[in-house]
């Protein structure tokens, strides 16, 4: 089935919004909306799977580990099982649009 990315995406976000496009017992394949949204304070992802995300539009700032990191549109990272992470900022003024692969 054909889809677009960038396609049914809400005006409004008041909350992150995130959506399986596929999934089997060992990849799940996610798009995931943000604009404005960040982690809640002290909370951190600690997750069983691998994750490796691409940044689609938008920008981000997050901290994997002890380290900061920004995304911009083309960049992608590999976050390893239980490496504590979180969302420090998204682009307030626009869509950040993330691809997300567990694995």
């Amino acid at each position: 089935m054909r889809n677009n990315l960038f396609k049914n995406i809400p005006d409004d976000l008041p909350e992150e919004i995130s959506t399986i496009l596929a999934e089997n017992e060992n990849v799940k394949i996610e798009r995931i909306v943000s604009e404005g949204h960040a982690s809640p304070a002290g909370f951190w992802y600690d997750q069983e799977q691998n994750e490796w995300v691409l940044l689609l539009a938008g920008s981000t700032v997050l901290t994997v580990g002890d380290g900061r990191i920004e995304l911009n549109p083309g960049d992608y990272l590999l976050i390893p099982a239980h490496q504590r992470h979180r969302i420090e900022s998204t682009s307030a003024t626009e869509k950040t649009i993330w691809l997300a692969i567990f694995y």
